[in-house]
C-alpha cells in the first residue's frame, strides 16, 4: 500500500485579519490517496487525463488553489467514477477549525499535524504489513520525516498493536501525479470550510471519510 498526503491552509494563527491579506487561514485539511501497487496507475491517469482535457502541459504541477470552480468540479466528477470502479482505492481527510484550538497545543503545531495524521489515516492502514508513506515536501517540512514517521510509528506498534510497518518514501510534488491528486482533494476540503465552496465537495463526500477535529 501506499499512502500520499497533501494539505491546504496554513499552521499561523494570526486571526485579527481576514486570511491572505495578512491573516491565517481558519482552517487546515489534511488529505490523503491511498493506493496499491495493482491501482497506483489509475488515479495517477486522472492526473494525466485531466491536464489532456484543459490542454495543459503535462510539465505543469496542477494545484488546487489555482484551479477554477469548473475543473474543481472536472476533477471531483472524474475522482468520483474512479472510486466508483475502484473501490480498493481510498481517499480520506481531516480538517481542523484552527480558531478553537487551545493555546498550549498552538506552542508546538507538529505535534497537533501529526496527531491529525494519527486520527485520520492509521485506522485505515494498521491492518496492513507495510505501508510506503509519501507526504508533500512542504509538509515534511513542517515537521521533519523522521519524527513524523517515529512517532505514527510507534503509535501504530505500541497504541494500536499493529505490526505495519510505515516507510518515508518522499518524492517532489512537480513529478509526482498521485502528489498533486491529494493536494488538489485536500484544497477541494479545505474550500468546503475556509471558503464555502461546497460542490465539488459534495461530489466526493459520500465516498470520502472526512474527519473533523475542534469543531464546535
Amino acid at each position: 500500500m501506499q499512502v500520499f498526503l497533501d494539505e491546504s491552509g496554513d499552521l499561523g494563527w494570526n486571526f485579527d485579519l481576514p486570511y491572505m491579506p495578512g491573516g491565517s487561514s481558519r482552517y487546515l485539511t489534511l488529505a490523503f490517496l491511498l493506493v496499491d501497487q495493482d491501482t497506483h496507475n489509475y488515479s495517477r491517469r486522472v492526473i494525466r487525463d485531466f491536464r489532456r482535457f484543459y490542454s495543459m502541459k503535462p510539465s505543469r504541477e496542477l494545484k488546487g488553489a489555482e484551479l477554477t470552480k469548473n475543473q474543481k468540479l472536472e476533477f471531483a466528477n472524474r475522482t468520483n467514477n474512479l472510486l466508483e470502479k475502484h473501490s480498493e482505492i481510498e481517499i480520506c481527510s481531516i480538517t481542523v477549525a484552527k480558531e478553537n484550538v487551545q493555546l498550549h497545543i498552538r506552542e508546538d503545531a507538529n505535534k497537533l499535524y501529526n496527531y491529525m495524521i494519527n486520527l485520520c489515516l492509521l485506522e485505515e492502514i494498521e491492518h496492513l504489513p507495510l505501508v510506503r508513506f509519501t507526504p508533500a515536501p512542504r509538509s515534511i517540512k513542517v515537521t521533519s520525516g523522521d519524527s513524523m514517521v517515529d512517532y505514527l510509528q510507534m503509535q501504530l506498534w505500541f497504541e494500536r498493536q499493529s505490526r505495519t510497518i510505515l516507510r518515508l518514501t518522499p518524492h517532489e510534488s512537480h513529478a509526482n501525479n498521485n502528489l498533486q491528486f491529494a493536494g488538489i482533494l485536500a484544497n477541494i476540503v479545505w474550500g468546503n470550510f475556509e471558503k464555502g465552496e461546497s460542490d465539488a465537495f459534495e461530489i466526493l463526500a459520500p465516498r470520502m471519510r472526512s474527519r473533523r477535529l475542534f469543531f464546535r
